[in-house]
């Protein structure tokens, strides 16, 4: 595994799914790059597309059929429209003909081309899609399995290999490569920095200084806008499970309140929760999100954020990236040292991780020190350990949306609580990863995101429940 800046763990695309929307898009993205490398572009007739695992089971319900549909024509999580996205997918349906990268017309049935796998599994990892394309002979052109995971990375057959083997030695190295949270606060202590700037100094090793600040501000610009049309949208989200859109009403209820916070302080609980529900409404409906650092769980660093800036006096653009960075080496300790994908650990591999990293830019931005820090990641990791992801119907809204509001709460209350203590403590950061990913090895895989246990079987799609 090599470098991961601060730009990949935070990365701009579309809802429903990093794992299941936006990996697979990059995926099919991909697959033609290297077939065009390979200069058989011009001779594809056909794509066939199988999918395993949890993107087979869950897939329909993640739109991962139509994220594969707009990699083929040359789409990106972060350049597409999205609300050119249905008139798109179904143009494609009623034709049943691709547009390659607008150069090329081939005829493709979404129906008939992508199979879902059901129950069929890969050992290497459960999102595992494998794509192919022939000649007008039938004759294999390119063939390519690829690995979606979690937060939108994308790996292929022979990367997986190689990394099971070993680790990517970097041409160019970081001055600081830390995998652990003990290698982390070490050079911290050695070189007498803090976490942030341990990570900008990496970060400043393969780009200049305003492309950093430019990429974090970016990043934060789209996270608000998220919440500005969360909380404007109304409706129904679709799928099939009828559920409302509720950030919305529950945001001019709070403004229209003549209840002060001074009088009732839980009333920032609800401010914290309505932003939450506003990104994650949003990425529901498919719209535009931050992968922070999955999209099941993009709304809980905008929730904290905003919180800083609405009831934080000393909030500034300095803090929000001291908060981006801290939060980012965060997120780089979970993928080197579990995963951040639900597919493999279940949700505290997405709430848990995004409610680990919010804790601990939080903790930074409030000038807490890196012992401080790293206490309260591992406060709010401690308190995800074993969340299940069981989506009903596939369908990344119950109980994922709500839960990105109790991800931001666990977040301030773990900051809050590390911030009183000296930084010493009990169970230690490496400590708490170790057990996550103890805890999701062990984890049937019907609590890892393919909707065949818990709460997934427990609502009646289409009839409320009692």
């Amino acid at each position: 595994m090599g470098f991961i800046s601060v730009l990949d763990v935070f990365s701009i695309g579309v809802g429903p799914s990093s794992s299941h929307t936006v990996g697979p898009m990059r995926a099919a993205r991909r697959f033609l790059i290297e077939v065009k490398e390979r200069e058989l572009f011009e001779d594809i007739e056909q794509i066939k597309i199988e999918l395993y695992g949890s993107l087979a089971m869950t897939g329909k319900g993640h739109a991962t059929d139509i994220a594969l549909l707009l990699g083929l024509e040359g789409e990106s999580p972060e350049g597409v429209d999205p609300e050119s996205i249905a008139p798109r997918v179904e143009a494609i349906r009623s034709r049943k003909m691709l547009n390659l990268f607008g150069r090329r017309t081939i005829s493709f049935d979404p129906e008939q081309d992508i199979h879902f796998l059901m129950g069929k599994r890969l050992p290497f990892h459960s999102n595992a899609m494998r794509m192919r394309a022939y000649d007008k002979q039938g004759r294999q052109l390119h063939s390519q399995l690829y690995y979606s995971v979690g937060g939108g990375f994308v790996i292929d057959q022979e990367e997986a290999t190689r990394g099971a083997a070993a680790p990517i030695k970097e041409e160019h190295p970081i001055p600081y490569p830390f995998q652990t949270a003990e290698e982390l606060l070490n050079h911290c202590k050695r070189e007498r920095k803090q976490i942030w700037e341990i990570v900008w100094e990496n970060e400043t090793s393969r780009r200049t200084e305003a492309q950093i600040k430019a990429g974090i501000f970016r990043i934060w610009d789209v996270m608000q806008e998220s919440v500005k049309r969360g909380l404007a949208a109304t409706g129904e989200l679709p799928g099939g499970l009828e559920v409302k859109r509720r950030a919305s009403q529950i945001y001019q209820s709070l403004l229209a309140s003549k209840d002060k916070i001074g009088e009732d302080p839980t009333l920032v609980m609800e401010w914290v929760s309505v932003y939450a529900l506003a990104v994650n409404e949003e990425n529901a409906a498919g719209g535009r999100v931050v992968t922070a650092p999955t999209n099941g769980s993009a709304g809980v660093i905008p929730a904290i954020l905003h919180y800083a800036k609405q009831f934080i006096p000393t909030f500034s653009d300095e803090g929000v990236v001291v908060f981006f960075l801290t939060a980012a080496a965060m997120a780089i300790l979970y993928k080197h040292g579990a995963s951040l994908s639900a597919a493999e650990m279940g949700c505290q591999g997405e709430i848990g991780v995004s409610s680990s990293m919010a804790a601990a830019g939080l903790t930074a931005l409030l000038g807490g020190t890196v012992e401080q820090i790293e206490n309260g990641a591992e406060i709010a990791m401690e308190h995800h350990l074993g969340m299940t992801c069981d989506p009903v119907a596939g369908l990344v809204q119950i109980p994922c949306i709500e839960r990105n509001t109790m991800g931001a709460i666990k977040a301030i209350t773990a900051a809050r609580l590390a911030l009183r203590g000296d930084g010493q403590h009990r169970v230690y950061l490496d400590a708490v990863i170790r057990a996550m990913r103890e805890t999701g090895e062990n984890m049937k895989s019907i609590y890892k995101e393919t909707s065949e246990g818990g709460l997934a079987l427990q609502v009646s799609v289409g009839v409320p429940s009692c």
